[in-house]
């Protein structure tokens, strides 16, 4: 036996007979839908990662209190990387006899490496810029108010007076969320002339850096071990937090979709395959019976199935790839901007794990072709060796664990995901062999025909349970990609509701804050949220005092040598959850603490842990009493540690506000700052807009995505319903010869179908709910109610859809002759 030959030839014949029809569409669709997802996604998560740049002015930097050394930069040139340097530092600025603290960001003429600094010059005209040229500044809205000036007029920096050469409209914001104060864009050499930049000042150096990823990786292995005290990166993952938290989302929307068509991938092949071995037992009989080897045989069916593999992984990766370019030209708005470049390494993925899903879930039954005895032939009754286990069954679960660990990229997600999933599977096992044996025993009081479709079910309860539990793991991402996905997209949307709060105000001082509020009320601010603010030094935790080589999280360092900001209040302030613990008691006489989940996880701190914190003079020792859980997307006054109001009131301290204004009010604004120059009064609309439209962008892509993925679902749903045709539909022509009425027939398939239909849907239904929970709650961190209505209604749909696809597939003519022949 020559085993390529043998398999070429078995290829041609069986395709002309369809018999490895469905296994090379289910390998098409699945290498199709996973090219499309993968490499939609990648091109989505370079535009995010790209915005993201922008927004942070670069892709790496560097930032330190100390000047950086001019080789950082020389070895940024070597490595072929733009570099941009940067000071900045608080400072007042004067216009006569006014004044106002301002931030001070001086740049140099390489000033953004990303983004786009937007400014109105003298003349009125909006136009893209670079650093102001030397003797001249950009300044925010706030400023000019703030001092009664224009474009074109003059301020006092130090010694230097300074022409406004423009108004500042956008610039990215190197990474923060907003500033304490108002911008103001100087020169470089000018921040150098003014002596504002030598020892003592707070002055915060900068170097952002922007090209190759593999240059920039290199760079950044590079400055690590050279950093002083007190210096850090700057980079995309440490951008702004509610950036982060979108960028991080989005991207495990596109990873959920990925992953789920990864999955039920394999399970579309493993059931064509199971069909596959099946129709191939007979053929493997008589091959051993004319003295073929079991390795030859083995060797040929792979050879079968490897010739099948290669054309229809190529075709797959061709169809995603137009798949993919197909959404793009649809939905042009998707990704704005230079449209990122075709990545291939997603497409030549989605081709290995065609190859590596064919395998895992195709091998196990092929494998046990080996055992069919040669006698077969004479005893087509005479079935191979059954085992209680089967160790060739866990390669599919290695390789669905291999596909969600490569898909996933989070553990959280991958867990979640493969539990559900894993528990669906099982559920509807053991639910499938109790609901057999009780709908058994409760046949008989129903008419004969729905008592042998019933009957079945039971003849052939492996196969019986083994469709139902790929039925109900099909729907069950089904449920996840029509129902369950669209209502996390659509409480992520919610989470940022029209009035959001748009404003900050700082520097609030007591004596001003009756009057401030009444002000601002009057000018229709909607939403206040006041808290006190009170700046600090962590002096020790449990009366150690921390060192920075004590905590892996590179963000302890902003805290140990730092400042922080400490609020209080008398009851849980909104926007914060209780995780563990119990609020302040009003009667408390030793100093008592609570505590944000960062800030517990970076220090590893528990309930009881005390915390030495230094305000002003005096050193508070305080207990941690609670532990809170803060929602930051809500952009209200939030603070990572609260102390309880009875030892807290006696502490030196201003008021923070955030208040939402309507746009048609928001000039009414401009007087509060002008009335009080110690107000810093911050917009962060930009800031919002920008989340609003990064949550926009990544919604719009991620229903796309589930789209794409709902083929693979239907692929396997059709894969599970095409398990058992054959032998129904020789079964009914055998009934039919025997006498038995065709509405007899049908409703005995309606029967069996409907059983089907209803444990799989509603075990879908429960698992779909259970995973939607598990993923807003751990991993997606939003709000989610599951949408009941939908998913009632996905269960009759189950339903009729089961039952209609397993009626078509008997009704197949079947002539007596061929049942005899088979016979």
């Amino acid at each position: 036996m020559k085993p390529f030959a043998f398999a070429w030839r078995a290829l041609r014949r069986e395709f002309r007979h369809g018999e490895l029809t469905i296994l090379a569409l289910a390998l098409v669709l699945a290498v199709a839908a996973l090219g499309a997802v993968s490499t939609l996604g990648a091109r989505i998560e370079q535009s995010i990662v790209a915005s993201a740049a922008e927004l942070m002015g670069g892709d790496l930097g560097v930032s330190a209190r100390t000047p950086l050394p001019n080789e950082w930069r020389n070895e940024a040139q070597q490595l072929g990387l733009s570099s941009a340097a940067s000071a900045e530092f608080p400072s007042v600025l004067f216009a006569g006899d006014k004044s106002r603290m301002c931030n001070i960001v001086a740049v140099d003429a390489t000033y953004p490496l990303r983004g786009t600094l937007r400014v109105r010059d003298v003349d009125g005209r909006e136009h893209s810029a670079n650093a102001p040229p030397s003797g001249s500044v950009f300044v925010e809205h706030e400023v000019l108010t703030a001092l009664g000036l224009q474009a074109g007029g003059g301020l006092a920096l130090g010694d230097q007076t300074l022409h406004i050469a423009g108004e500042i409209l956008s610039q990215p914001d190197g990474g923060q969320m907003f500033a304490l104060a108002p911008r103001v864009l100087i020169a470089l050499p000018d921040a150098q002339r003014s002596g504002l930049l030598g020892p003592g000042s707070r002055v915060r150096h900068k170097l952002m850096l922007a090209g190759d990823a593999a240059a920039l990786t290199r760079f950044r292995d590079w400055v690590k071990p050279l950093l002083p005290a007190g210096a850090e990166l700057v980079t995309l993952e440490q951008s702004q937090q509610n950036l982060r938290t979108a960028f991080d989302r989005g991207t495990s929307f596109l990873r959920l979709a990925a992953l789920l068509s990864a999955l039920l991938s394999g399970i579309a092949v493993a059931l064509a395959a199971q069909r596959f071995a099946r129709r191939k037992t007979d053929e493997v009989a008589l091959l051993r019976c004319l003295g073929a080897s079991r390795r030859e045989v083995l060797l040929a069916l792979l050879l079968e199935l490897l010739l099948l593999a290669l054309p229809a992984c190529i075709v797959g990766v061709l169809l995603g790839l137009g798949l993919q370019a197909g959404v793009l030209a649809l939905a042009k708005d998707l990704l704005p901007g230079v449209l990122p470049a075709l990545p291939l390494l997603p497409s030549l993925a989605a081709f290995g794990v065609g190859i590596a899903v064919l395998i895992g879930f195709a091998m196990p039954p092929l494998l046990r072709l080996r055992e069919v005895p040669p006698v077969r032939v004479f005893q087509r009754e005479l079935a191979t060796k059954s085992r209680r286990f089967d160790a060739l069954y866990l390669l599919p679960v290695i390789v669905s664990a291999g596909l969600i660990y490569a898909q996933s990229d989070s553990l959280k997600l991958a867990t979640i995901l493969a539990g559900s999933l894993l528990a669906v599977a099982a559920l509807t096992w053991l639910l499938g062999i109790v609901l057999i044996r009780v709908c058994l025993r409760l046949a008989r009081h129903l008419p004969g025909a729905l008592r042998f479709g019933l009957a079945n079910l039971a003849r052939r309860r492996g196969l019986s349970l083994i469709q139902s539990t790929a039925l109900s793991l099909s729907l069950t991402a089904l449920f996840i990609m029509a129902l369950v996905g669209p209502q996390l997209l659509q409480g992520w949307r919610t989470e940022l509701p029209a009035d959001t709060p748009n404003y900050f105000l700082l520097n609030l001082q007591a004596e001003q804050r009756d009057v401030v509020v009444q002000k601002l009320e009057t000018a229709g601010a909607r939403g206040l949220n006041i808290l006190p603010l009170a700046i600090g030094k962590l002096i020790a935790i449990n009366g150690r005092v921390p060192k920075v080589e004590d905590y892996p999280d590179s963000r302890a360092a902003n805290w140990i040598n730092g400042e922080t900001r400490i609020s209080w209040s008398t009851t849980l302030p909104e926007s914060n959850a209780l995780i563990s613990g119990s609020w302040f008691d009003a009667n408390t006489t030793e100093p008592q603490l609570s505590v944000d989940t960062t800030w517990a996880e970076m220090f590893h701190l528990q309930l009881g842990d005390r915390m030495s914190l230094r305000v002003g003079e005096r050193d508070i020792v305080a207990t941690i009493r609670n532990i809170r859980k803060v929602n930051w997307n809500s952009f209200r006054v939030n603070f990572f540690l609260l102390l309880d109001p009875a030892n807290a009131q006696s502490l030196p301290h201003g008021y923070v506000a955030s208040f939402y204004e309507p746009p048609q009010q928001q000039a009414q604004l401009a007087s509060l700052t002008h009335d009080y120059a110690n107000l810093s009064l911050i917009d962060i609309n930009a800031l919002l807009d920008r989340v609003r439209d990064l949550i926009g962008r990544v919604s719009s892509a991620a229903q796309w995505v589930l789209v794409f993925s709902l083929i693979a679902g239907l692929l396997v749903l059709t894969a599970a319903l095409n398990t058992t045709s054959d032998e129904r539909r020789f079964e009914a022509a055998l009934l039919r010869t025997l006498g038995a009425r065709r509405g007899q027939l049908n409703a005995a398939v309606l029967g069996e179908f409907g059983f089907l239909g209803a444990l799989s849907g509603g075990v879908a239904a429960l698992g779909a709910s259970a995973t939607g929970i598990l993923l807003a709650r751990n991993v997606f961190d939003i709000g989610f109610v599951p949408p009941l209505l939908g998913l009632g209604a996905g269960i009759i749909a189950a339903i009729v859809l089961v039952t209609l696809a397993g009626w078509l597939g008997t009704r197949a003519r079947i002539t007596p002759m061929s049942v005899l022949q088979r016979g």
